[in-house]
């Protein structure tokens, strides 16, 4: 019998702000007077749909009900690949995407994700709230979408397998991976020697289950919120590429909203990616106990090696060039000198 998975709530959100930033003129509560949709990919219990809601009330009390943002979570209005054409045609307001998916549309929101770019969390929010971050908001500006400021955590990535383990990078030859549809992982893995298969999220755990693909890799909190576990038999803790989600919004429909509005739902939604960081740092470290309890064999692995290997390719020179100049310097400033 296949066994579940509960994240507390408790434990996700202790902490989180209750107090809006702002308030505006009092309405009644029932009287919306915009109802928003905020689509995302992922389950119920993962930190950025209890936040995200979280946000929601926040909004909706500083707005004295004028602003209601209904969440359709898990896929509920289509896959990743559909809701970003949703949100780019305004069927719905605000998407929450990964950066390696949004790539696909705005190609410089994939070089976040590039193969063991970042070391740690303290590169990370160097480069998202600062130079590079902004450069990529820039250029997601440039389309029918637009960014919030402040960049959820999707958390560092692991590969699991029901197969072989993985432990150095000769393991991944021939591996049948699944990987999200985004260029830089599909290009990572290739370059690496695996046989990664890009398949949509809300197919993976068929795909595994059937054998279509022998592993996958995602972040310990999708992997146990979407309860891979149960088909998966070993994660090795790579950490090869990070990912956050942005969260979009279709221009057309936040600019209907009078400006005071727009602020504060940008301000709630900010708070609440803050707040969804510190969640997933947490539970990337609780969840290695609780998957090891599950009969998740945890791999420890040495990243240098996956790295030496990685920059002894044309990996990162192909993407420079892609990428440009400008942000590839705007990346080297906090991760230091790449590739060859």
């Amino acid at each position: 019998m296949a066994t579940t998975f509960a994240i507390s709530r408790r434990t996700m959100v202790k902490g989180a702000l209750a107090l809006p930033f702002i308030t505006v003129l009092r309405r009644p509560a029932s009287a919306a007077e915009f109802t928003l949709k905020y689509a995302t990919g992922q389950d119920p219990t993962h930190p950025v749909n209890i936040r995200a809601k979280e946000a929601f009330d926040r909004i909706r009390d500083a707005t004295s009900g004028r602003v209601e943002i209904r969440l359709y979570p898990a896929n509920q209005l289509g896959s990743d690949t559909d809701l970003l054409s949703q949100v780019r045609n305004g069927a719905i307001d605000f998407f929450n995407l990964s950066s390696l998916v949004l790539a696909t549309f705005v190609p410089l929101s994939g070089i976040t994700s590039l193969g063991f770019a970042f070391k740690n969390y303290d590169q990370v929010w160097q480069a998202m709230d600062g130079e590079l971050g902004a450069h990529i908001r820039e250029m997601i500006a440039k389309t029918p979408i637009f960014a919030m400021s402040k960049i959820w955590d999707n958390g560092f990535r692991q590969i699991t397998s029901s197969t072989k383990e993985i432990k150095t990078p000769q393991d991944l030859k021939g591996f049948k991976l699944r990987v999200p549809p985004a260029p830089a992982l599909t290009s990572l893995f290739k370059a690496l020697e695996a046989a990664p298969s890009p398949i949509n999220f809300n197919e993976l755990y068929s795909a595994l289950q059937t054998k279509v693909v022998e592993g996958q890799e995602n972040p310990l909190a999708i992997i146990a919120t979407a309860r891979l576990y149960e088909v998966q038999k070993s994660i090795s803790l790579t950490n090869h590429v990070w990912d956050g989600y942005w969260v979009l919004g279709n221009k057309a429909s936040f600019a209907r909203l009078p400006k005071e509005l727009q602020d504060v739902i940008s301000h709630e939604l900010d708070q609440s990616a803050l707040d969804q960081r510190s969640d997933i740092a947490r539970l990337s470290e609780s969840l290695k106990t609780d998957l090891k309890g599950k009969g998740i064999n945890l791999i420890d692995v040495d990243q240098d090696a996956f790295r030496t290997v990685l920059a002894s390719t044309s990996f990162y020179n192909d993407w420079k060039q892609k990428y440009g100049e400008d942000a590839w310097k705007s990346l080297e400033k906090v991760s230091g000198p790449l590739g060859k």
